[in-house]
């Protein structure tokens, strides 16, 4: 005798629900037989047998709700299951057989199928599954088919009464009077065959059919004993319920045809993964953290400006062509760092952050320059570390290592600390602007947008330019809107002409 225990399914399952056992008390079950099915908080999951025996007993009712690791059904040697006695034919298993002719009856005219007394019944045989022997004497073990009544759900294996006892007579005419008939006159009584071939009964059809499909019946007002079941073992499916509506053969309760089929559709569209959780861990957890602090924390004030880049994109194109930038990838972000650092001479409040626990301003004579990173583990924001003293070559090969290591996930935690202005570049997406959110222990935070052709005014004529939109957001507790307005200024008009750095 063993009992089976709730499994975790792998899930991290701390408990389930038994929504329908799939055997009884004195069913035969073998290893990976499937025996129930558990609901968790994530999925229906049908649980196999660990073990191969007889079920004694089901430990936990449907609808019962369990902790892994409680017992929920005990599974033991057949042998050392006890005999039961068999009950008597009911009248209507008798009105089922053709009890007048003796041939299907291995008996004499007249003999019915009796067992012995309780003393005398040999024991219990479990015969293989479609076909039961019941012998009528002790001379003749003629074997006999038991479908409908006799056979719950359908044609099933019965056990095998050994009876040698003079069977005590009754005529079909007997037969008849006793079984209630619910036949047109003149019809034979017609036993329930295997799945598909006639509708089965009601406790079939819940054994044959999953909890959500009879929900999704019982919305839809479906019948489901009048279906033929097209999945595994001819259990119904949600197709079979929903081309039930949709053919016309079964008639939806209180609703139209129209409104049941689009209930059918919204039922079974998404049958793939409809959602994917994912732990928030590492990288991204640090990073979101610091967006919150950040966001209520600093008052955020953001600044827009529609610049000119023509002459930038032009001057990037020259250095492209230079013998010391063949090596090195180039492009209008590396002016846009250039001229941020600049800007900054005129406006240092950029540079600095606000202390509220010592109650200072703290100002910076260096620039950790960062740039936001978009990588599969989440936003990183490594830095360029004394990036003011860098000239134009070397600050691009800096921020070349920079985007390549955060692209293979390499960035270390060291690189990502300390940064005291960054860059976020939107732009790559296709995105005009936007209103980033200041990194901790910074002040400020530039947007590049997508540079576009677009139509411009140069000297009263409308041209074709290069445009392209900042957005500078600050913390308003120390910069202000003048000091805000004067650096995105500045370094709009280091992107417009390149040339205007040399007076900075």
């Amino acid at each position: 005798m063993a009992d089976y225990l709730l499994p975790d399914v792998g899930e991290g399952l701390t408990e389930a629900e038994i929504v329908s056992w799939h055997v009884k008390e004195g069913d035969v079950v073998e290893i990976n037989d499937i025996v129930v099915e558990i609901e968790t908080a994530k999925s229906l999951v049908e649980l196999p047998s660990p073990y191969a025996g007889t079920v004694t007993a089901l430990l936990v009712a449907e609808g019962e709700t369990v902790e892994v690791g409680t017992a929920i059904i005990s599974i033991g040697d057949p042998a050392e299951m006890p005999a039961k006695p068999a009950a008597a034919p009911s009248p209507a298993d008798l009105s089922a057989m053709d009890l007048s002719n003796p041939a299907a009856s291995g008996g004499g005219e007249g003999e019915s199928l009796v067992g012995r007394n309780k003393a005398d019944r040999g024991p219990v045989r479990r015969p293989r599954k479609g076909r039961a022997s019941v012998p009528t004497d002790a001379g003749s073990a003629t074997q006999l088919q038991l479908q409908g009544a006799f056979a719950p759900g359908g044609a099933q294996s019965q056990d095998v009464l050994e009876a040698d006892e003079p069977a005590v007579p009754v005529t079909s005419e007997r037969a008849e009077e006793q079984a209630p008939s619910t036949s047109p006159p003149g019809s034979e009584f017609v036993p329930a065959g295997p799945p598909g071939e006639s509708p089965p009964g009601e406790s079939q059809v819940r054994s044959l059919t999953k909890p959500p499909v009879r929900k999704l019946a019982k919305d839809l007002g479906v019948d489901l004993t009048g279906l033929t079941g097209s999945g595994p073992k001819g259990s119904i499916t949600r197709e079979d319920v929903t081309s039930s509506v949709e053919e016309g053969t079964q008639a939806p309760l209180e609703t139209t045809a129209a409104e049941a089929l689009v209930v059918a559709r919204s039922s079974t569209s998404g049958q793939g993964e409809r959602e994917r959780r994912e732990p928030i861990k590492g990288v991204r957890k640090m990073m979101s953290q610091a967006m919150v602090d950040s966001a209520f924390t600093a008052p955020h004030v953001t600044e827009w400006v529609t610049v000119d880049v023509t002459r930038t994109m032009e001057f990037v194109e020259r250095l492209k062509q230079r013998r010391e930038f063949r090596d090195v990838k180039v492009s209008p972000l590396l002016v846009l760092a250039r001229a941020a650092m600049l800007a900054m001479r005129r406006t240092p409040e950029i540079n600095s952050y606000w202390d509220g626990a010592a109650q200072e301003i703290v100002f910076k004579s260096y620039v950790n320059l960062g740039i936001a990173a978009a990588t599969p583990r989440g936003l990183v924001v490594p830095n360029i570390k004394d990036a003011e003293q860098m000239p134009l070559l070397e600050l691009s090969a800096a921020l070349n290592l920079l985007a390549a290591t955060a692209r293979e996930g390499k960035t270390q935690p060291a690189e990502m600390s300390g940064g005291t202005f960054t860059i976020t570049n939107v732009g790559v997406f296709g995105v005009d602007a936007g209103t980033p959110i200041i990194n901790p222990g910074e002040s400020a935070i530039l947007c590049f947008g997508a540079a576009r052709k677009q139509p411009w005014v140069v000297a009263d004529q409308i041209v074709v330019r290069q445009v392209t939109q900042l957005a500078l957001s600050f913390d308003h507790r120390h910069v202000d809107g003048e000091k805000g307005s004067r650096f995105l200024a500045d370094v709009a008009a280091i992107m417009e002409d390149p040339a205007t750095a040399l007076i900075f």
